[in-house]
C-alpha cells in the first residue's frame, strides 16, 4: 500500500489509540502513539511527523499547553481531539496554534478526511510561499512568507500557525470579499460544512491582535452573507 506520511497520535485511552492507529496504518500512514502529554515534544523531535493528532485531556501535561509548546518549533498541522460540546477547548486550541479540531467520539472516515485536508492545505501553503514574493505588503502590514513573520509598522506580532494562514489568505486578496467556503478551502483544504466556527474564532483573535474593534471592525470586516474583507486602507 502507498505510504502517505507519518502521524503522531497522542491519546491516553490506549485501546482507542490502538484502534485509530490500526485504521490509519491500514489507510497507508505510519502512525506512532503517545499516551502522555509530557512525552509529546520529545517524540515530535524524534519522529518529525507530518501531522499530530492531539487529545486535550492527557496525563502529565494537557493538550493545550502541549500545543503551545510545539508551536515554538513545529509548523506542520496539529489536529486537536476535543470532547463533544466543549466549545471553549476548541477556541483555546485554535488560539494556541491548532490547525483544526475533531470532536469525539472519533468517526474514522471524518477523521481521515480532516487529516487529508489539513495535509493538503499545508502543502499548498508551502508551495505558495515558495512561488510567491517573499514579502507581502498591505499598508503598514508586512508578511514575510519565508520566515512566516507578521509585522505592523515594523513591530512583529506573534500569531499562531492557523492565524497566519488565514491572515495571509485575506491579505493576498486585500480589497476583495472572500467567501467563507473559499477561506476554508485555502486554509483547511476542505469545504465549509455549515457548522464549523473555527474561522470565526480566528477572525476574532486576529482583530484582538491588531487592535481592530470587534463591534465596529475596520481592518478585517465580516460582510454578512458574503464573507470576509481585509481593508487595505485601514492598515
Amino acid at each position: 500500500m502507498e505510504q502517505y506520511g507519518t502521524i503522531l497520535l497522542v491519546e491516553d485511552d490506549e485501546s482507542l489509540a490502538q484502534w485509530v492507529a490500526d485504521y490509519l496504518n491500514n489507510q497507508g500512514y505510519t502512525t506512532h502513539c503517545c499516551h502522555r502529554g509530557d512525552e509529546v515534544v520529545s517524540m515530535v523531535k524524534q519522529h518529525n511527523p507530518d501531522l499530530v493528532l492531539l487529545d486535550i485531556m492527557l496525563p502529565g501535561q494537557d493538550g493545550i499547553s502541549v500545543c503551545r509548546e510545539l508551536r515554538q518549533f513545529y509548523s506542520k498541522p496539529i489536529i486537536m481531539l476535543t470532547a463533544k460540546d466543549e466549545e471553549m477547548d476548541e477556541v483555546i486550541g485554535l488560539e494556541v496554534g491548532a490547525s483544526d479540531y475533531v470532536i469525539k467520539p472519533v468517526r474514522p472516515r471524518a477523521l481521515l478526511a480532516r487529516i487529508k485536508a489539513n495535509a493538503r492545505a499545508a502543502q499548498d501553503s508551502s508551495a505558495q510561499s515558495d512561488s510567491s514574493s517573499a514579502i507581502l505588503n498591505v499598508g503598514n502590514l508586512k508578511i514575510d512568507t519565508q520566515a512566516r513573520k507578521v509585522l505592523v509598522s515594523g513591530q512583529e506580532v506573534a500569531i499562531s500557525s492557523a492565524e497566519y494562514l488565514l491572515l495571509h489568505f485575506l491579505a493576498s486578496n486585500a480589497g476583495n470579499v472572500v467567501s467563507r467556503d473559499a477561506v476554508f478551502k485555502a486554509t483547511k483544504g476542505r469545504e465549509y460544512d455549515g457548522l464549523d466556527r473555527s474561522v470565526d474564532v480566528l477572525i476574532s483573535a486576529l482583530r484582538k491582535k491588531f487592535d481592530d474593534d470587534p463591534q465596529n471592525p475596520e481592518k478585517i470586516k465580516t460582510i454578512w452573507g458574503k464573507g470576509y474583507l481585509l481593508v487595505p486602507t485601514a492598515w
